[in-house]
């Protein structure tokens, strides 16, 4: 009986370990599916993430081509690289009139103004359409990027365009009329530098626009310039009662100072300004009669100074102009953040000047190829410049932190700081003129050693009486035009979804 009950038992547990293990078989199939599955989701994953990080990045350094060449400064600068594609310092680019850095790969067209083109720049009718610009121009001003070197392809972008923007296509309001930047707000009175955008499209080599792996990126930026002074007058000669300042101008009767704005082509005139600016009453005085070393102006020619005043027109600016740079450690804070953005710096040496070391005209000459009208430079001589026989104009700023010898054969149109020795003299003949503004001040000794603070050294400006020349002129606009820019600033940045 119980022989008979045991076999039932064991014939009843048959096959249960058959179905346990084809149960933990089909449990450890399912578990290593989900694991293939999962790693297959994390692969896809890290390969879209590799590709959406490389396509930003392509597309970030577009915008950092276009926005680094656009400062002149930099040796690969449009202005360097790409004469006429930006329009010249002071002109303002038109809103409808894009600029295009274009990047193909191989043997690729890339021509982002056809819209037949597979890289088309469809993103410029979305933001102008409603100011009247479907697409852009076909074709528009081109330039090629500078991302391959030697051969080998740089970042992958595919274009690069730089235009200008209105409150309308930003969406701030409704004003087409192209924005301007003053360093601190947006405006539409031309007040600063013009706003421009800079928009990025890359593409990985996975496929075309309509298919590969794609990135619209975008910079709002402006030129941030370096806080220079409203300059006062035609002439500044700034001092203080401890040292005061010398004038002795030749007795030319062609030889003045206006500070009336003159006229000029690409811009605007304002309101007139002193012909000549001190820092001290005394000084008002040492410039018009003599005194402190300098002769003064003679007599018959003092109805030539005019400009915001009755003649002679010397004012004491001391009160308006900025008082953190009135003192000799403040102006040569100045001086050294505008070498440090300088376009030119002639620096003499042992090798070709005699102590103290000097700048000559064939230095000045062949330091400054290019200069003109359309293509301002700030140019810093770290030392003495001598123009005798320099019989050309400069364009935009000139600093001299030694003595400046002046031959009345040169002009300039812009900015002239002798800031460091504070010396200007000459004796020779000709016709040239200073039109924009003129400053001189003493913040070091003849040694080069810094002078202390509070108080300026001696300016001087001691020319021989039987020098020629014109004199200086006051031009807002040449000051504007010279103005050196530190850096392209960026207002906004910002991911374009498409």
């Amino acid at each position: 009986m119980n022989v008979r009950r045991t076999i039932r038992k064991v014939r009843s547990d048959a096959g249960v370990a058959l179905l346990i293990s084809i149960f933990v078989l089909l449990l450890i199939s399912i578990v290593a599916i989900a694991l293939i599955v999962s790693s297959g989701t994390e692969s896809a994953l890290a390969g879209n993430y590799r590709s959406a990080t490389a396509v930003y990045y392509a597309a970030l350094a577009g915008l950092e081509e276009g926005r680094g060449r656009l400062l002149g400064k930099n040796t690969t600068s449009f202005k360097n690289t790409a004469a006429g594609f930006m329009p010249s310092a002071g002109t303002t680019l038109a809103m409808g009139s894009p600029r295009y850095v274009i990047n193909p790969a191989g043997g690729e067209a890339v021509a982002p103004w056809d819209p037949a083109n597979q890289y088309a720049d469809t993103q410029y009718g979305t933001e102008f359409g409603s100011s009247g610009f479907a697409a852009p121009p076909n074709p528009s001003p081109s330039t090629s990027s500078l991302s391959t070197v030697a051969g080998i392809q740089g970042p992958l972008y595919k274009w690069v365009r730089i235009n200008a923007v209105s409150q309308k296509s930003l969406n701030i309001g409704t004003d087409t009329t192209p924005l301007y930047y003053d360093g601190t707000n947006l405006n539409t009175t031309s007040t600063g530098a013009q706003v421009f955008e800079v928009t990025s499209f890359a593409t990985l080599p996975s496929g075309s626009q309509a298919n590969g792996s794609q990135k619209i990126l975008q910079y709002i930026a402006a030129p941030v310039p370096i806080n220079l002074p409203n300059f006062p007058a035609a002439l500044t000669l700034a001092g203080n009662s401890t040292n005061g300042v010398a004038y002795s101008p030749p007795t030319s009767s062609s030889f003045y100072a206006s500070g009336t704005d003159i006229a000029v082509p690409f811009c605007t005139t304002g309101p007139a300004v002193d012909a000549v600016a001190v820092f001290d009453n005394a000084d008002i005085t040492n410039v018009k009669s003599g005194g402190n070393g300098g002769a003064g102006i003679p007599a018959g020619n003092r109805p030539l100074y005019t400009g915001n005043s009755s003649a002679p027109d010397i004012a004491n600016d001391g009160g308006t102009f900025p008082a953190n740079l009135q003192k000799p450690s403040q102006l040569d804070g100045l001086a050294q953040t505008i070498i440090q953005n300088a376009d030119v710096i002639i620096t003499p040496g042992p090798a070709t000047s005699p102590t103290p070391y000097t700048a000559y005209q064939n230095d000045l000459t062949s330091a400054t190829t290019g200069m003109d009208s359309s293509n301002p430079l700030t140019v810093v001589v770290s030392g003495n410049l001598d123009l005798t026989s320099w019989h050309n104009t400069g364009y935009g700023l000139l600093l001299v932190t030694g003595n400046l010898t002046y031959d009345p054969d040169a002009s300039w149109d812009g900015i002239v700081l002798v800031i460091g020795q504070g010396i200007v003299t000459g004796s020779r003949a000709g016709s040239g003129e200073f039109d924009g503004a003129f400053f001189v001040a003493k913040t070091r000794d003849a040694t080069g050693t810094l002078l202390a603070d509070p108080n300026l050294g001696k300016a001087s400006m001691i020319f021989a009486s039987g020098m020629g020349g014109n004199g200086f002129r006051y031009s807002s606009c040449w000051i504007q035009r010279s103005q050196p820019t530190a850096s392209y600033k960026i207002l906004s940045f910002h991911e374009i979804a498409q």
